[in-house]
């Protein structure tokens, strides 16, 4: 029996384009492609194809999360959803990607489709920081009525899990009358003196 040589075939021309570069292949496979398609489009195996996603750091999907998202009408409610998050609740790109089960960039895609405009970090920050403060001054408020209704300083920082020294901060910053120290009654008037 003669052995013949085989030749391996030279890779098709187009087998480095653009579209099957790890890069290639990541994009249309955060565009809603499956990797069955990819598959067929490109002409590689299924596991250079997975190999390739990998490399190019593809956060992959479940077939219910790509099939939600190549459904029409699901798309536009997740990404009308992920907009109100974003837009009412002030919500960064990470946590859209979250709440969404989709990677950040997929969720800022989704977050355009719907008509919302990305945010700086800094706008981000500023939004957070003005939601803290209206919670931190509505807090402060609810401390202060309970301690002017007789409850401690010590009672409070129990009750909501703060130190005592945030406690101290809070009050003073809604304004409160401290009361002398041990006396644990409501606050009372000064007396005038003559």
């Amino acid at each position: 029996m003669e052995l013949r040589r085989v030749t391996p075939q030279p890779p098709p021309a187009d087998a480095e384009s653009a579209s099957i570069t790890p890069q290639g292949l990541r994009e249309q496979y955060e565009s809603g492609a499956t990797v069955a398609e990819l598959v067929a489009a490109s002409g590689l195996s299924y596991g250079t194809v997975l190999n390739r996603l990998r490399e190019a750091d593809t956060v992959m999907r479940t077939s219910w999360q790509t099939r939600r998202m190549r459904d029409g009408q699901a798309r536009r409610n997740l990404a009308a959803r992920l907009r109100r998050l974003y837009e009412q609740q002030g919500a960064t790109l990470t946590e859209l990607a979250v709440a969404g089960s989709v990677t950040r960039r997929a969720a800022r895609r989704l977050l355009i489709e719907a008509g919302g405009t990305p945010r700086t970090t800094q706008q981000t920050l500023r939004i957070r920081s003005a939601a803290n403060a209206a919670r931190r001054k509505k807090l402060a408020l609810s401390l202060r009525a309970r301690y002017e209704a007789g409850a401690t300083v010590p009672d409070l920082s129990e009750e909501c899990n703060y130190s005592i020294g945030t406690v101290y901060r809070l009050l003073h910053q809604a304004g409160t009358r401290m009361r002398p120290k041990h006396n644990h009654g409501p606050a009372r008037t000064p007396r005038k003196r003559s």
